[in-house]
Parts: structure tokens; C-alpha cells; sequence
């Protein structure tokens, strides 16, 4: 029920990124997602690519700081107002979101998120019929 995703901590500095970016392409690694969120000195790039585990040990190789985690991805529809609608039922669940970023692929919203209660998250998407993303039908929405 969840995904893996590479989460890299880069120095703020030009070409920081860049360097990250040129190894996974250097082999082949395909990204699907990326986010970055930032603070004085350096970002956390979070990353949803087609191969995580040789991504990681990659970077890792490199001596680039990344650690794999494992995240929840659904599915949305691509309409007004349906990761609001989502957010919704976790919030009356109680469950609160650490962070999430969404993308749209192939005409269909993808939400990727973390929380601090993963059991309980697993339990509301259940319950409320979310069509879940695993790590094997990621790479068939490209």
C-alpha cells in the first residue's frame, strides 16, 4: 500500500540539485515526482523515481546524504475539489498529514503523503475504498 520514496538533504548552493539530477540520469533512472522543500542552508529533494532502491544506493555511493521511505500515494480523480474532499476524511479520522505533494499523470491525480500513524492511515484508506497506489502499478501510470 505505500511507495518508496529517496529523500535527499542538499546543501542551498547552485548546482546542489543538479549534481543529484545527473547521477540518477547517468543511470537511467527515470523520476516521476519531485519535490523540494527548503531552509536556510539546506533542502530536503524528495524524490519518486523508477528504480528507488538503485537510486539510493547510488547517492548513497556518492556520499550524498538520502534515505528511502516509504510513503502513501492515491489515486484521485482530476476534478475541483477532490484532494480537499480527501483531506477531509483524514482530518475527521484524526489523522494528521506530516506533508504531501500531488502530480497529475495520465489524467489521473496522484496525492503522496506521510503521517505519524501509518497503521491508522492504512485502516481510513481501506475504509473509505481509496484507490491506493502501490510500488508495482506506480510505473504503469506513465
Amino acid at each position: 500500500m505505500t511507495i518508496q520514496q529517496l529523500s535527499v538533504f542538499v546543501e542551498n548552493k547552485s548546482g546542489a540539485m543538479l549534481n543529484v539530477l545527473q547521477l540518477l540520469k547517468s543511470e537511467g533512472i527515470q523520476l516521476l515526482a519531485v519535490n523540494i522543500a527548503d531552509t536556510v542552508e539546506y533542502g530536503i529533494f524528495r524524490i519518486i523515481c523508477s528504480e528507488p532502491s538503485k537510486a539510493f544506493k547510488l547517492l548513497k555511493d556518492a556520499n550524498i546524504s538520502v534515505t528511502l521511505t516509504d510513503v502513501f500515494a492515491i489515486e484521485l480523480d482530476d476534478k475541483v475539489g477532490e484532494l480537499a474532499n480527501t483531506l477531509e476524511i483524514f482530518h475527521k479520522e484524526g489523522i494528521s498529514i506530516t506533508y504531501l505533494y500531488s502530480f497529475l499523470i495520465n489524467k489521473k491525480g496522484v496525492m503522496v503523503f506521510r503521517t505519524a500513524d501509518s497503521e491508522r492511515t492504512r485502516e481510513v484508506i481501506m475504509l473509505n475504498n481509496m484507490k491506493f497506489i502501490a510500488e508495482k502499478d506506480l510505473y504503469t501510470l506513465i
